[in-house]
């Protein structure tokens, strides 16, 4: 593993920004805070009074400041409990995502090794489709990280209130490129659109357009809904 992320990992990634920032927040405010005990074999995960099935997605030793995908782990590898991060292993052979096909990466080449392991779990989320991620730590040198993997757990649904922020917020968090954050949420939405030079105009449910232009370095210049100009 190299010092830097691939051109595809990248891309993929943000893709689910914008949504990925709303879902978080809604599974922040689902989970009481509280301590947390998991039963594998079960699928189970309980944190305070909430129990609800996971499965594990991956690992992160902070010592070695590796990752380790859960369909790549030796002791849990073809059960029930990585089906979802399995799915996240076959995405990846089939677009040509290096990152999402190794068992075992690297990270101690990253400047800050910790945040990139979150972004191989924020992106297992989004390609698994999981309604968020929970990073949880599972000994002195080890973080374990679990996909809720059960309908009780909310969406976040389409709110035009509060999606200019989602979409500010998730074009900031990696900083590749703010079209396929926009992109990404309008298609995990469902909602048409289309792109122009300077701007991605998508049509509301209800409200009318929204539009969001583009700046000459391609980053988000302003989020508009209403009226086309």
């Amino acid at each position: 593993m190299t010092s830097a992320f691939s051109e595809a990992f990248l891309c993929e990634a943000e893709r689910h920004t914008a949504w990925g920032v709303a879902q978080l927040e809604t599974l922040t405010a689902f989970l009481p805070d509280g301590p947390w005990e998991a039963d594998l074999d079960a699928c189970r995960y309980r944190q305070g009074d909430v129990e609800m099935r996971v499965s594990v997605l991956g690992t992160y030793d902070l010592a070695e400041q590796s990752w380790m995908w859960g369909w790549a782990n030796p002791g849990l590898r073809g059960t029930e409990v990585v089906a979802l991060s399995a799915v996240v292993e076959r995405y990846g052979q089939e677009h040509g995502i290096a990152e999402l096909t190794e068992g075992f990466l690297d990270l101690s080449g990253f400047g800050d090794p910790r945040r990139a392991a979150e972004m191989l779990a924020f992106t297992g989320m989004g390609v698994a489709g999981a309604p968020g991620y929970i990073g949880a730590p599972a000994g002195p040198a080890t973080q374990v990280y679990f996909l809720p993997d059960d309908p009780r757990v909310p969406r976040a649904e389409l709110d035009a209130i509060t999606l200019p922020r989602m979409l500010l917020t998730g074009a900031q968090l990696i900083g590749h490129s703010a079209r396929l954050v926009v992109g990404g949420y309008f298609d995990h939405h469902g909602l048409p659109y289309r792109g122009e030079d300077d701007r991605i105009v998508a049509e509301l449910p209800k409200g009318g357009p929204v539009v969001v232009t583009f700046d000459g370095a391609g980053r988000i210049g302003g989020v508009r809904i209403g009226a086309l100009s």
